[in-house]
């Protein structure tokens, strides 16, 4: 290696391949990020990650990224970890309507997404359509949250079908990890509607409704925990996750930037390995024309709601957390922090390595992961296990984060 050590040479590679980043602010142009342009070549959906749930700066840089891939690369949809149901409102006032944006994003049922920073990127999305020859969709991905969905079935069918909705009622207010698995029937029920729809040749709308609550209903349906991981709400629903990004590619000039946290857009298995992650489905589908960007950060805030007695309280607002940056060789933020004292950008997939790069990108390695919930005491000890070959394509890098605004 001639005096040159191992982790030398991955630093010293990580440095080389950095894209440097003009800040975080929309708007100030793509300019810097015109490097990404070849990485991204034939790609038609790129998963965007973010390492918690609750941290401005990974607002920022996506919207930025979100940018480029609009106005630099032809990209046609931003879909989001988010009610698909309620994301219809959201989509309505960003083609224009005159719906409240506020009131649209509280809709979503995430409290993650009800921040100052995505009604930014809303109505950054409805400035663009203003004058943009394709306008851009906004998409919801996530099955949960269908009470949308079920008031539109409701109109569609009218008295004729009570019987047949009426079964489905609870799962309006389901909220999933609050309360035990509702009873599995419910899912037989919601396929009943569907197939009901289907047989009336229903309008694409409203046959697209009935798909999201047999999909709700499935997840409300099945436990957090069973022996067999396949039964378990997490397999579930990063597979509807996937299946509902493949409705969107329907349009064969459809390109996809996708919002979900680094543990979905992955392509890989997370909670131990045992869930395989929505970006796995989308990589065993499209190959590479699916693209994983996780977004990491080395130090700083974000909100999340605390777990308490193993317990979550949904009445309780979220809490801002605190962690330092961890030096651990293990640990990715440690290395990218070293390699470049700024936010930016690094292709993984693409271009050569020396053998000790490739040792480094395929060894067991740990990174920052919070969800909407951390842990009260142990929070800071929190890290989602990795094998960056496999499991990312492209790492951006946010030295400090702040916690995100609330609405």
């Amino acid at each position: 290696m001639s005096g040159t050590t191992t982790e030398d040479q991955v630093t010293q590679w990580l440095k080389a391949r950095a894209i440097p980043l003009n800040g975080l602010t929309p708007g100030a142009g793509t300019a810097d990020l015109a490097p990404l342009r070849a990485a991204l070549d034939g790609v038609r959906v790129v998963g965007l990650g973010e390492a918690t749930h609750g941290s401005r700066e990974f607002f920022l840089i996506r919207h930025r990224l979100l940018e480029f891939l609009v106005e630099e690369l032809g990209f046609t949809t931003l879909a989001v970890e988010a009610s698909a149901s309620a994301s219809r409102a959201v989509d309505d006032y960003v083609q224009g309507g005159s719906g409240d944006p506020v009131e649209a994003l509280a809709g979503l049922g995430f409290w993650t997404l009800h921040t100052a920073e995505m009604l930014a990127t809303v109505e950054w999305l409805r400035d663009h359509n203003r004058t943009a020859a394709r306008k851009v969709r906004f998409a919801g991905i996530d099955p949960q949250h269908p009470a949308a969905s079920l008031d539109a079935l409701r109109a569609h069918l009218g008295d004729t079908a009570r019987d047949l909705l009426d079964p489905l009622t609870p799962l309006a207010g389901k909220r999933l990890g609050v309360g035990p698995p509702l009873d599995r029937r419910i899912e037989a029920d919601a396929r009943r509607v569907e197939e009901f729809m289907a047989g009336l040749s229903a309008p694409d709308e409203a046959l697209a409704h009935a798909r999201i609550v047999r999909q709700s209903a499935d997840l409300a349906s099945r436990p957090f925990r069973h022996p067999d991981p396949a039964q378990t709400v997490s397999v579930a629903r990063d597979r509807h996750l996937a299946d509902n990004v493949d409705l969107l590619l329907a349009d064969p000039d459809a390109k996809v930037a996708l919002w979900a946290h680094n543990g979905h857009v992955m392509k890989g298995g997370h909670s131990g390995g045992s869930v395989p992650a929505m970006g796995l489905h989308l990589r065993q589908r499209h190959g590479e024309a699916y693209y994983a960007l996780g977004v990491l950060f080395g130090s700083g805030r974000f909100r999340a709601r605390r777990r308490r007695f193993g317990r979550v309280d949904p009445a309780r607002p979220p809490v801002t957390f605190h962690v330092p940056l961890v030096r651990r060789p293990t640990i990715v933020e440690a290395r990218l922090a070293t390699a470049h004292p700024g936010d930016h950008v690094i292709d993984l997939r693409n271009g050569p390595r020396p053998e000790a790069v490739t040792r480094w990108l395929g060894e067991p390695l740990h990174m920052r992961s919070y969800g909407a919930v951390a842990r009260r005491f142990t929070y800071k000890l929190s890290h989602m296990p990795t094998v960056l070959a496999e499991h990312f394509d492209g790492i951006a890098f946010v030295p400090e984060t702040t916690a995100s605004t609330p609405l």
